[in-house]
């Protein structure tokens, strides 16, 4: 089927399995995308950095509305994420954009973790995400949860 037809899906995994799932649909041929972040973890012995899910449970993928049942020939595969009653379709811009948000080193600096309240709207922008408005949540030590109402999640920053 032609790469036209192709709309992307967001769907669900077991916990802590989006990596494997995406490598797994990758491999059997559907594209997926699992958006990571790089994280530094330290343990008493040792500092290790890793790749960490930006969307616990989460993966995005790319396929035609009559092949979507194919990705459930995973077993990490759960269900699919619904909006008002259909497969909740995410369009290509927005993919690209969080790829680029994800890519961007600076993206974190520009946000005052001192000066934002909660319930204050904030211009994404700067975080790579073009024509986009958040709104925060939460903040709580030198972390910050920001709701993106156009895009349908929360995305949790770290100063």
């Amino acid at each position: 089927m032609e790469n036209s037809d192709k709309n992307w899906y967001v769907i669900y995994t077991k916990p802590r399995a989006e990596k494997k799932t995406a490598k797994r649909l990758n491999d059997f041929g559907i594209e997926a995308y699992c958006p990571t972040v790089k994280e530094i973890r330290v343990w008493s012995d040792r500092k290790k950095k890793i790749d960490k899910p930006v969307l616990p449970s989460m993966i995005f993928v790319k396929i035609s509305e009559d092949d979507r049942h194919l990705v459930f020939n995973i077993n990490t595969v759960t269900r699919y994420l619904f909006w008002d009653k259909e497969a909740a379709k995410v369009s290509e811009n927005e993919i690209n954009e969080l790829k680029a948000s994800l890519n961007s080193k600076s993206a974190y600096q520009s946000i005052d973790f001192e000066t934002i309240k909660i319930g204050e709207k904030i211009d994404l922008s700067k975080l790579g995400f073009k024509n986009e408005e958040g709104t925060i949540k939460n903040i709580k030590d030198n972390k910050c949860w920001i709701v993106l109402e156009r895009l349908g999640f929360i995305i949790k920053l770290e100063a």
